[in-house]
């Protein structure tokens, strides 16, 4: 069966401010065409997890494939202990077509450095945090000025620390992400993804999430970005709070009368940026409700 050609993603949205990050396996371009299809913000190619070790050379020749066929994505590769890492990172050099990289199991800024180091300069890195050592190290790791932004791998931080998955088990690492993030001038972090397949799990993991301070969410299958986007962005109920905050206090803040407008202020113009944005952007494709 003939190849497909690459699909463009329709989606035009700076990363900055990407909600749903869908991981789909690098070894599995038959998942290819549905991704780049979907309401997915960024869509990664993964080179890590998702793929066995055996398979991880058919993983880097299907992502050169479809780079070098005009296809763009983002790549989470091996953490840099490994063997892996080098062989990612000698694929991923030789193409154009990178959005950027996800670095799994970030655990010191010297391995964003090294990473950064080995690929074509300006690329984009998002760590993923994903351990103990990587979190007492967040702040350090976001320091690092290759880095994009953070993300949290939130399976894995409770294989490694032991802890539940309780909203109040995760509120540290999450709060401390966010933190970290806000310190460095990085835009929120990237939370982990609701492995469930039940919807309403997912909507309550991303609102939690949001609760505290994430602003995007790793997503492991296509149906679960529009339920993220629409959690993620602002709610018809927070358009109009903003607009009256406006009506009262000025668009240039005019009307403010004392210190405790303005984060009222603040608030309601990231509210107004980020509805326009996501609206010029037809973002996101389903419609929002009032909460």
């Amino acid at each position: 069966m003939p190849r497909q050609p690459p699909i463009t993603h329709r989606h035009f949205l700076d990363a900055s401010y990407a909600r749903s990050w869908l991981l789909v396996p690098a070894d599995k371009p038959e998942r290819f065409t549905e991704a780049f299809e979907s309401a997915a913000d960024a869509v990664i190619l993964d080179l890590e997890d998702a793929v066995i070790a055996s398979k991880k050379d058919i993983a880097r020749a299907e992502l050169t494939r479809w780079t070098r066929s005009g296809g763009r994505a983002w790549v989470r590769i091996n953490d840099a202990t490994t063997e892996h890492w080098h062989n990612d990172l000698t694929a991923i050099a030789a193409l154009d077509n990178i959005e950027g990289v996800m670095l799994a199991k970030t655990e010191t800024a010297e391995q964003v450095d090294a990473t950064a180091q080995r690929l074509n300069p300006g690329t984009r890195i998002i760590a993923l945090v994903e351990t103990a050592a990587g979190m007492v190290a967040a702040t350090s790791i976001a320091q690092s000025t290759a880095i994009f932004r953070l993300a949290f791998g939130s399976g894995d931080y409770r294989r490694d620390t032991g802890m539940g998955e309780s909203p109040l088990a995760m509120a540290y690492p999450r709060s401390h992400l966010t933190a970290a993030s806000r310190a460095a001038g990085l835009p929120g972090p990237i939370d982990g993804p609701t492995v469930s397949f039940m919807q309403s799990v997912l909507e309550d993991e991303t609102l939690t999430a949001a609760s505290l301070g994430a602003t995007g969410r790793i997503c492991m299958r296509p149906e679960q970005a529009s339920a993220v986007n629409k959690i993620l962005s602002p709610t018809d109920h927070d358009a109009c709070w903003a607009r009256k905050v406006i009506d009262t206090l000025g668009e240039d803040g005019a009307r403010v009368s004392d210190g405790s407008d303005l984060p009222r202020l603040a608030r309601t113009r990231r509210i107004t940026h980020l509805d326009k944005l996501f609206s010029a952007h037809g973002l996101p494709s389903i419609p929002k409700s009032t909460p």
